[in-house]
């Protein structure tokens, strides 16, 4: 297993807005995986554990909203993981659009 891929995404919309956001928009996340297509996801808490499907690997995902941000964390099995700073890179441009 690689080092998970993490970024924290800075909102202003508060943490219930932030959640309703997150739900809506989970199919574009999926998105910023090679050939990725979400699979499934759950809640607990503030916390959205969601896997997306890519390249023939299962990706597990962690969202954790906060009231002013939002942390991300990909754990990318090794074969993505020459995948990482492209992953990071598009996540820190598209996730900030997710939450306006």
């Amino acid at each position: 297993m690689t080092q998970p891929v993490e970024i924290d995404i800075p909102h202003k919309l508060g943490r219930d807005a932030a959640r309703d956001r997150i739900g809506g928009g989970i199919g574009k996340l999926a998105g910023m995986f090679p050939g990725g297509a979400a699979v499934d996801h759950r809640w607990e808490g503030d916390t959205m554990h969601f896997t997306v499907a890519a390249m023939g690997q299962r990706v597990a995902c962690r969202l954790d909203v906060a009231d002013t941000n939002v942390h991300a964390a990909i754990d990318l099995p090794p074969f993505l993981g020459l995948f990482a700073a492209k992953i990071r890179e598009k996540l820190a441009k598209v996730g900030p659009t997710l939450l306006r």
